[in-house]
């Protein structure tokens, strides 16, 4: 019988799938496949901190892509795939050093690699079996971490830092209106954070239709945490007015300045004030520790003994930000993301709640998903947002916590804090730059340049107060913008360091948006050698901007 056109296709294209029963010789072509990109990936290396060429993106040549009538090869497809790998940046690379991005481990990758070779989904072990004791395990591991109590905590991994955020304050919003879920919101809401906590919550204010005119944004200090005496007022005006409090999100490390909210100091004005207004409910308090958290394997690490010898400069550092990651163990949730300093690909964050009771607020019955959770014990698809779930991120979590154990994370924090250290300590040793963030505790310098004859000294208070200074202070922007541009075009050339850019470090007393450079170390292969490519990038820059 001869065999259809479709057949032969369906034949041929059993070649591009991995098989689902052992062979030796197409599983060698499997892993061939894999080695073969990686090859021609490599081949993209250079001095450059990224791969190929960057050039123009051509968005309109993109648009016009359209599906092809036949099926192309393994190997013509992986040829595409690495060519869209073009321009991009090595963020292991040490002279990369542009936002929290590490560079991801190689267990952590394989980790995310296996389970999507099998399409294992974390709605149930139904469709993940044994996978799904990778989020178990990893969130058991994590929750000792930080302090929460492994056999109490409750969680899952979801799809980035706004979704840790989205679970944290919709379990707050539930506690202080009842049914919202099915009834949706019949009273406003508010919810409190710093002004400078990530976007990210008006966001999910937006997205969940509390609005974001309901974020009270609340002052920070000049370290960048938030003014809890200021924090008070504002809620207690709230209550006054028998408003209801979705949530109080303390941000613990911030994006731009690794600004430390008194996470412990929050809490004790919640919880006071509960009292005092004699409240039917507990307004949740969500921290918000993306980045800081990973600073919790110091928890146990002995300062005065130092057995990992870190410098005494360093040592004040790391002690300086376990004085308030310590406190995570008292909030409500938490928000973990692996990507930014666990060294894992994207995406990988945890949603984590103190009392996996909480979770009851938003879970399904069985007679809403008549066709799942037939079998097994583990169901986190009853109470996720998503039902297609990836294993990628607990696995890669799972495997980079059993990589780097306690002192393999402790040390390659200590590194980059200690090189960024001695970067702050060469910017504030000029007199032509000026470090916005010197007392942070974190790996990330925020600092401005200024042309030759400026007093350094003053400049910034200047630019922060005198409301006659703000033509100046514009100026300033845009010298700092074109420093920046300078320095990213040499960098682009492999010549200099890629750093970053942010437009509002914060504002000036009369509102105008003071922007910043930003050097963020992350890299386990960057050294000293390497934050003096940064200052050496910044003078030549001065010189050809003059």
């Amino acid at each position: 019988m001869t065999k259809s056109n479709y057949h032969q296709i369906v034949q041929s294209l059993r070649q591009s799938f991995p098989q689902p029963v052992s062979d030796r010789v197409h599983d060698a072509y499997f892993a061939y496949s894999f080695m073969r990109a990686l090859d021609q990936v490599d081949d993209l290396k250079s001095q450059a901190p990224m791969l190929g060429t960057p050039g123009e993106l051509d968005y309109h040549a993109a648009k016009q892509q359209r599906m092809q009538e036949d099926s192309s090869t393994v190997e013509q497809v992986s040829t595409e795939l690495v060519n869209h790998l073009n321009g991009m940046f090595i963020w292991g690379h040490p002279k990369s050093q542009i936002n929290v991005i590490p560079p991801p481990s190689i267990p952590s990758i394989i980790g995310g690699l296996l389970p999507t070779i099998y399409n294992a989904n974390m709605a149930s072990e139904e469709s993940a079996q044994r996978i799904v004791l990778s989020e178990i395990e990893a969130i058991a591991m994590t929750a000792d971490l930080i302090g929460f109590d492994p056999e109490k905590v409750g969680g899952l991994f979801t799809f980035g830092g706004t979704g840790t955020l989205l679970y944290g304050l919709k379990l707050g919003l539930e506690k202080a209106c009842p049914g919202t879920g099915k009834t949706g919101l019949t009273e406003p809401a508010y919810i409190l954070c710093s002004e400078r906590a990530h976007y990210a919550v008006r966001t999910v204010a937006q997205w969940m239709g509390i609005g974001s005119d309901q974020v009270i944004e609340i002052p920070a200090n000049p370290e960048n945490e938030i003014r809890t005496c200021l924090l008070e007022s504002h809620l207690r005006d709230l209550l006054k007015q028998n408003k209801k409090v979705a949530g109080i999100v303390a941000t613990m490390g911030t994006t731009d300045h690794f600004g430390l909210d008194d996470l412990e100091e929050v809490i004790e004005i919640r919880d006071r004030l509960v009292d005092e207004f004699g409240l039917e409910y507990t307004p949740h308090i969500h921290a918000d520790a993306v980045i800081g958290w990973a600073w919790s394997v110091f928890h146990d690490y002995s300062f005065e003994r130092n057995p990992l010898n870190f410098p005494s400069r360093t040592v004040r550092a790391l002690a300086g930000t376990i004085r308030r990651i310590k406190h995570i163990s008292k909030a409500d949730s938490t928000g973990i993301d692996f990507h930014k300093t666990g060294y894992t690909p994207y995406i990988s964050s945890l949603f984590l709640v103190k009392n996996v009771d909480d979770m009851a607020l938003v879970s399904r019955g069985q007679e809403e998903t008549p066709y799942l959770f037939q079998s097994g014990d583990y169901h986190p698809g009853r109470y996720s947002l998503e039902t297609s779930r990836s294993a990628a991120g607990p696995m890669s979590a799972f495997a980079s916590l059993k990589l780097l154990g306690k002192n393999g994370l402790r040390s390659l924090l200590g590194h980059v804090v200690t090189l960024a250290e001695h970067l702050r300590d060469h910017l504030k040793g000029h007199s032509a730059t000026t470090v916005l963030n010197g007392d942070n505790f974190g790996p990330v310098t925020l600092f401005r340049v200024y042309p030759e004859g400026v007093d350094t000294f003053e400049v910034h208070e200047r630019e922060l107060k005198d409301p006659k200074f703000t033509e100046k202070l514009r100026e300033y922007n845009e010298y700092n913008r074109r420093i920046f541009e300078q320095m990213q075009s040499e960098a682009l050339t492999g010549q200099g360091v890629v750093i970053s850019m942010t437009d509002c470090y914060r504002e000036s007393d009369t509102g105008e948006p003071i922007n910043a450079l930003k050097s963020y170390l992350l890299s386990p292969f960057a050294d000293e050698q390497h934050v003096d490519e940064v200052l050496k990038s910044i003078w030549r820059a001065r010189e050809v901007v003059g």
